[in-house]
């Protein structure tokens, strides 16, 4: 999907179509919003029905943000200037000070994911979920599919998708899910790039390696070192060359995606390993001096986690936290309970049995929480024979200062 978040806004907002608008920061407060109005233009109506009328000028600016969000997505208009997903509001700010700022409406996004998924599977059955906007399609079997390499197929999906949401996407069309990812990059938004298997020297072998979907920012300086900046230049090297630097595997995996090879099916079903929460402070917290707003976070955290197990139909058995202090380290600790649960309280507490394993004498920027090792009620006990049933000993790193972790949950000794 074309810069999904912001496209789902627009749908509420037509009048900000074409200006840099920016999906970030706070959560969603539709009452304030309507207060504001109200008060800003007494003599006309507001409420869900007029979003449309609300005037480009009253909208907030990234100029004015302060705080530590990050960018969920931005419009194509700002993303000229630079910005992009997961990036800092602050540092978007500089670089696009006139961008709308706007919060996310999870439940919206949820909603018309779930409509652009089944849409595209009325069409093309065999989809894999990659995520809230994303999907793999394998459509070798849909009849017709075939008709012009896939780009009628293609263009059909584009257009029914448009019926049912109003919103674009873009659709990369190749042999295998690895040429499909980066195909689907080629011509947004709303383009379709199809990719035949001896396109792959001319299209793909140009392309910086971190276009390849699992070489990250240390992959890339690593092969940077070596002098290898495009996938041709991957390409180049021997198999034998890549295993002895990159290791067996991963070397071995270089070698195969830089040919464009790529064995992946499109799985229909998978089951989730974890569910977490977590969420960035607009400013640092202590365990003492914070102790009130703090505590509060976690315990939410950990009901909003129960209440995805729940809703998802699952439990989980390892309970785990998982900390960003002001440094930026991170630190995660966990535990594996003898019995699957999706309490709330049972989570609080062992997530908090795992924070008296943590250094809580330093300021925290971030706070999650997490529940692994998941199964459906009623398979735990086919489930349970694989499981570690033991608590992880204690070893002195993650002895922490009792007074602060006491301070901020007394009821872990009681």
């Amino acid at each position: 999907m074309d810069a999904f978040f912001a496209s789902v806004e627009l749908l509420r907002y037509p009048q900000l179509k074409g200006l840099p608008v920016v999906i970030g920061g706070g959560r969603r407060r539709d009452d304030d919003m309507f207060e504001r109005l109200r008060a800003a233009f007494p003599e006309r109506e507001w409420g869900p029905d007029t979003l449309d009328r609300i005037p480009v000028e009253f909208f907030p600016r990234l100029a004015n943000y302060t705080g530590r969000g990050v960018a969920t997505t931005a419009t194509y208009a700002a993303r000229q200037f630079g910005v992009g997903s997961a990036m800092g509001l602050m540092k978007a700010a500089k670089l696009c000070p006139q961008a709308i700022l706007l919060p996310v409406d999870f439940d919206e996004v949820r909603r018309i994911s779930r409509l652009f998924k089944s849409t595209i599977a009325e069409i093309a059955p065999v989809v894999e979920d990659r995520g809230v906007d994303e999907v793999y399609i394998d459509f070798t079997d849909v009849p017709g599919g075939q008709r012009e390499n896939g780009r009628v197929l293609a263009r059909l999906i584009q257009k029914s998708i448009f019926q049912a949401t109003g919103l674009t996407c873009s659709i990369g069309v190749a042999p295998n899910k690895l040429i499909a990812k980066m195909a689907s990059e080629f011509k947004k938004p709303n383009g379709i790039s199809i990719v035949q298997p001896e396109d792959v020297q001319s299209l793909i072998w140009p392309l910086p390696c971190r276009k390849i979907n699992g070489v990250g920012p240390k992959a890339d300086a690593k092969l940077q070192s070596h002098g290898i900046h495009t996938i041709g230049e991957l390409a180049a090297r021997e198999r034998a060359w890549l295993i002895e630097h990159f290791g067996k595997s991963y070397g071995a995996w270089l070698h195969e995606v830089s040919w464009g090879r790529d064995e992946r099916p499109v799985v229909t079903e998978s089951e989730p390993v974890s569910m977490s929460r977590e969420t960035t402070f607009e400013r640092d917290l202590h365990a003492v001096r914070d102790r009130g707003e703090l505590g509060a976070i976690f315990t939410r955290l950990c009901e909003q986690v129960a209440a995805d197990l729940q809703r998802k139909g699952y439990r989980g058995k390892t309970i785990g936290v998982k900390l960003r202090y002001d440094n930026f380290q991170i630190v995660t600790r966990d535990v594996t309970i003898e019995h699957f649960t999706d309490d709330a309280t049972t989570i609080r507490r062992q997530a908090g049995l795992c924070l008296k394993r943590v250094d809580l004498s330093r300021r925290i920027r971030l706070l999650g929480v997490r529940v692994g090792k998941l199964v459906k009620p009623g398979t735990e006990d086919a489930a349970a024979p694989g499981y570690s049933e033991s608590t992880p000993p204690k070893t002195p790193r993650d002895k922490a200062t009792d007074e602060h972790t006491d301070l901020l949950f007394p009821e872990l000794d009681s």
